[in-house]
């Protein structure tokens, strides 16, 4: 699938100052600030920048972290991966595959069935409501 690709300039346009600097810059909002870090909504995760559906509210769990948790992607395609050897310490860096957006990072130490902690930005994320 080809990336979406805009110039910082559009995506300035698109996003908030915060959502830019997050989403498009690799920066992390600060733990227990994110809008869904204690959301219990039903539904399903977006990528704030194109839309492309990431996560369901079916696999996020309390994690203490400070954000949005979740052990595992809507799908295998949901999201891509690649390592991350910034601030001095080697992580594993979440981003959309549709259209590059850094939304967090991914951990081993997560619950079972993956044993993985999807730590996200909320203002990564658009939340799609189930509709009852």
């Amino acid at each position: 699938m080809a990336k979406i690709q805009k110039s910082d300039a559009e995506w300035q346009q698109q996003l908030t100052p915060e959502q830019f600097k997050i989403c498009r810059q690799k920066g992390t909002e600060m733990a227990f600030s994110g809008h869904y870090y204690t959301c219990q909504t039903q539904g399903v995760y977006q990528c704030v920048c194109c839309g492309h559906e990431l996560f369901s509210s079916d696999t996020k769990y309390e994690s203490g972290s400070g954000w949005p948790s979740f052990y595992a992607p809507l799908n295998a395609e949901a999201v891509e991966t690649e390592t991350d050897n910034s601030l001095g310490m080697r992580r594993v860096e979440v981003h959309c595959p549709n259209c590059g957006a850094h939304l967090g990072h991914v951990f081993e130490d997560g619950p079972a069935p993956t044993g993985l902690r999807y730590c996200i930005n909320s203002v990564a994320l658009d939340l799609k409501e189930e509709n009852n």
